[in-house]
């Protein structure tokens, strides 16, 4: 399952956080420690990392199950999941990758500030991905049709108003 996804860029600063299971503590916490165990680790390092200091700041109960972190960084922008270990971890990286070519399908070569100043876009382009903490679609087609009939309905509704 998928617990979280969280975006934020090489400052620590973050651009899109979205929790899956009920959190114990404030978003920006774990959103710090998150970049503190991710910041510290050499490019070339593996892309995904146990994080045991993450159970009690998501409430992560079950003992047979571990939290991992698996990210991908591109340029400015970090991308993270939190899954625990039912997930495949190059699964998740290969997930990654589809919601950053979804992204760039939407925004043409997407960058921090679309993360910013569409933030509606990008939870709904997440939504058509993730539901629940588990992944519903992975076409890129689909996701990108999606979004467009999204927008033209928004489209529709603001051309009729008088």
């Amino acid at each position: 399952m998928i617990h979280s996804v969280i975006i934020f860029n090489t400052s620590g600063v973050p651009r899109l956080t979205k929790f899956y299971t009920p959190i114990h503590r404030s978003a920006q916490t774990i959103v710090a420690k998150i970049y503190s165990l991710i910041s510290t680790r050499p490019p070339s390092s593996c892309n995904f990392l146990e994080a045991p200091e993450l159970d009690e700041l998501l409430g992560h109960k079950d003992d047979d199950e571990k939290l991992r972190v698996v990210y991908r960084s591109y340029a400015t922008l970090h991308f993270v999941f939190v899954v625990d270990t039912s997930e495949s971890e190059l699964g998740v990286l290969d997930l990654i990758q589809v919601f950053v070519e979804a992204l760039d399908r939407a925004f043409e070569n997407v960058c921090e500030l679309d993360l910013v100043f569409h933030f509606d876009e990008v939870h709904h382009i997440l939504a058509e991905i993730i539901q629940g903490g588990l992944v519903l679609e992975t076409n890129l087609d689909e996701i990108d049709s999606s979004g467009k009939f999204y927008s033209w309905r928004e489209f529709c509704s603001i051309s009729r108003q008088p």
